[in-house]
């Protein structure tokens, strides 16, 4: 099999493509009969492993997810390393308390070294805790660096998942100690703060590699428009996160994706339909 592109955060080697959870966990962002769906396919750390396969088939073999919250994930990585045999590299994204006291910092601490003995090499804080620390007043994230250091202290390396594009931009100017950031960006604008081309904009001058995430806008585009705009858009040193519903959505993924990194056509069944016209084709 082809090996998917890698870039470099921090020292550490990661797949251009990463994999993606949300089809797995149950985070749809159409509905709650989605999300069932979801969580009633995949309730077993076997029932994740084809979709892992077909990931790892291509090298790519980070998964970015709230691993060290959901038990469930971090048994279907566990059991996908060991089926395998393959070691995969965990981009953790833990919601912390950020509630400025005694009582709170000492839980975001064993949060965090919870993150370090599960295995994951990256502790990137979720955007619903980082976000709160944001003054836009100030232009500067206030306490982010007592978070950092607890990071750093457990031997992990430290970012920022941002839905808000102040995180990154405001960590830059202030050179808080990241080694990268999670970024929203898709070409619907889907979950975006601001316009696509600002966004592509920050992420273009941003100081460390950014992780993308939601290409394809939670299935509001196709694969095929999804990750092309992406790729297109984002540097060498850049990633996309992108999940899957099934091994079979992974490969079609991955396919579209080498594809558009290698400048030709992707080589994909045609979209089937009852009275598919002549001029659709096969490929």
């Amino acid at each position: 099999m082809k090996q998917f592109p890698r870039t470099e955060v921090a020292g550490i080697s990661l797949p251009r493509m990463l994999i993606g959870t949300n089809w797995l966990l149950g985070w749809s962002h159409t509905g709650a009969a989605a999300d069932r769906s979801i969580r009633e396919r995949y309730q077993k750390p076997e029932d994740f492993y084809p979709v892992f396969e077909a990931y790892l088939e291509h090298g790519i073999d980070a998964v970015m997810a709230p691993v060290s919250t959901h038990p469930l994930c971090l048994d279907a990585i566990k059991y996908a390393e060991q089926k395998s045999g393959q070691k995969l590299i965990i981009i953790d994204t833990p919601a912390i308390n950020v509630d400025d006291t005694p009582a709170a910092r000492a839980e975001a601490a064993a949060q965090i070294k919870r993150s370090r003995e599960i295995g994951s090499t990256f502790c990137l804080i979720h955007h619903v805790s980082a976000e709160q620390l944001v003054n836009k007043n100030l232009k500067a994230i206030p306490r982010l660096p007592d978070y950092l250091s607890m990071i750093r202290d457990e031997g992990l390396l430290p970012g920022l998942s941002a839905h808000m594009p102040e995180l990154v931009t405001y960590s830059d100017a202030n050179g808080y100690d990241v080694e990268t950031y999670i970024q929203i960006f898709n070409c619907m604008g889907f979950l975006m703060q601001v316009e696509v081309e600002s966004v592509a904009r920050i992420i273009r001058n941003a100081k460390h590699p950014v992780m993308t995430i939601k290409p394809m806008a939670a299935g509001r585009t196709t694969p095929f428009v999804g990750l092309n705009f992406n790729w297109a858009v984002l540097r060498d040193c850049d990633m996309i996160t992108v999940g899957a519903g099934s091994a079979a959505e992974a490969r079609e993924d991955i396919e579209i994706s080498l594809a558009a990194l290698e400048r030709r056509a992707p080589e994909l069944e045609a979209r089937s339909s009852p009275f598919r016209q002549e001029i659709l084709g096969h490929k």
